[in-house]
């Protein structure tokens, strides 16, 4: 589905295919990219969206992207910035669409996905009857609560849904806002059906180090401690204010998704220029419920 992708279970894996030099380096697809940029703060890039089923303009800007080096010439933040003007899903939303289709996501009738409020929730709604979807609305609240709206709030550690609920748990870019993510990975297997449930992660994920990256913790007091410069992501409960960032993911999450009650975990390596998958080697990583 994409020009290059392929699965990996593990750090020493990786290396022996970055080694091989079967596919293209991270570095060489960046560099691709860099002849992709504009010199205008918005500018787009002709390709398909598999969402849409149409060829587009994808709406490009550098909102959100990092301060290049001194000489070095801005790089829009590809992962969230390169949107569909039709369904008005990035990047990363589409490709989401695109693998879980193949994955055979659509024969499952059970799944819940850890979002509510965004453009990819009503995009997997009409694809998948019966969704349920989620936000945290904050700690005064107890999982299962449901606003008025229909809002319903969810905290991952402490899920409200009974064992073996779900065939299929999604979670895109959440997990790095969880403290506790161990405890919240154990309760995604816990409402997971034993015989053949999934779990479908995307997060910030460090391609070239074996070990996660702690960039705050939260103390028993309730009070965070900053270990790097902080980092907030947009939040749709709190659009104004953003999410903070906790972790950045590296190839020991595999382990870890082991550790509490998953087997065949691993990472899905993939990037399409024709689809605008961009930004480098992008992650989706998949987990059977043991």
């Amino acid at each position: 589905m994409t020009n290059n992708e392929m699965i990996i279970h593990n750090f020493e894996s990786f290396e022996a295919f970055r080694r091989a030099e079967i596919f293209p380096s991270n570095g060489d697809l960046i560099e691709l990219e860099k002849g992709l940029v504009k010199s205008s703060d918005n500018f787009t890039i002709s390709g398909e969206c598999f969402v849409c089923k149409d060829r587009v303009d994808f709406n490009v800007d550098f909102i959100a992207s990092a301060e290049p080096a001194v000489g070095e010439e801005r790089v829009p933040n590809w992962r969230e910035r390169l949107l569909c003007p039709i369904c008005n899903l990035n990047n990363r939303m589409r490709a989401v669409v695109h693998l879980l289709e193949h994955d055979s996501l659509v024969q499952k009738k059970h799944i819940y996905i850890t979002e509510q409020m965004t453009h990819l929730y009503l995009s997997l709604e009409q694809r998948y009857p019966g969704l349920v979807g989620s936000e945290y609305l904050g700690p005064e609240f107890d999982s299962g609560y449901i606003r008025e709206d229909g809002i319903r709030h969810e905290d991952m550690t402490q899920l409200s849904f009974k064992d073996a609920s779900f065939d299929s748990i999604l979670s895109f870019d959440v997990l790095e806002h969880v403290p506790d993510y161990r405890t919240a990975l154990t309760e995604c297997a816990r409402c997971l059906n034993p015989d053949g449930g999934e779990l479908f992660l995307t997060l910030p994920f460090l391609l070239n180090s074996e070990e996660t990256l702690v960039r705050a913790s939260l103390l028993p007091d309730g009070e965070i401690e900053h270990i790097c410069t902080p980092e907030f992501h947009g939040d749709p409960i709190n659009p104004s204010e953003g999410i903070l960032c906790f972790y950045h993911y590296g190839w020991d999450v595999l382990e870890t998704l082991r550790e509490v009650g998953f087997e065949n975990s691993s990472v899905k390596l993939y990037w399409s220029r024709d689809f605008g998958y961009l930004g480098g080697y992008q992650v989706l990583i998949h987990a059977t419920r043991k």
